[in-house]
């Protein structure tokens, strides 16, 4: 950890509501933004130092990790995640090398590749689960004051309140 790791910068300034050109929307979507930029930053030597595989690598475990017992196919990974399929198929093969994925032709399908997790990868996800959780934590209350909270909280809808009856008829 880094001198710049152990005192963060405070986090810049939220424009006040209706300041500038952005409406409150797109000013919550920067805040957004820099978050997630500043979780994966963390995240990246985090992941790499405790699961030895590359941050976009890791965001394919976790999205395996999603689905108990079963796999996804690699359409549906690369369509997820938002990554080109070529792209995609070498993280896989790097991830089976490690012996952290199987994959499998899918059944009646044959060009179609079902990719899972192992037991390996789903003991050391379970095993890091606690510090990688931190990490994300402690990298958004650097990154996120008062006020950026307040913006991300106001493009969240409110839950329906369960004593209220949908209006129907």
């Amino acid at each position: 950890m880094s001198a710049s790791d152990a005192h963060p910068a405070a986090p810049p300034a939220c424009p006040a509501a209706g300041s500038g050109l952005l409406p409150a929307e797109l000013r919550a979507w920067m805040v957004l933004l820099a978050a997630t930029g500043a979780v994966e930053q963390r995240l990246r030597s985090v992941v790499k130092e405790n699961l030895d595989v590359s941050h976009d690598e890791f965001l394919i475990l976790c999205l395996l990790a999603e689905q108990p017992g079963t796999g996804l196919r690699m359409t549906q990974v690369a369509d997820l995640l938002g990554r080109p399929k070529t792209r995609l198929t070498y993280q896989i093969a790097c991830l089976q090398r490690s012996g952290l994925v199987t994959r499998r032709s899918v059944c009646g399908d044959k060009r179609g590749v079902e990719v899972a997790l192992t037991e390996q990868a789903r003991d050391l996800l379970g095993e890091t689960s606690a510090l990688l959780a931190d990490t994300v934590r402690q990298a958004l209350t650097d990154s996120m004051g008062p006020d950026q909270r307040a913006a991300m909280c106001a493009l969240v809808p409110e839950p329906p309140d369960p004593d209220e009856a949908p209006s129907g008829g």
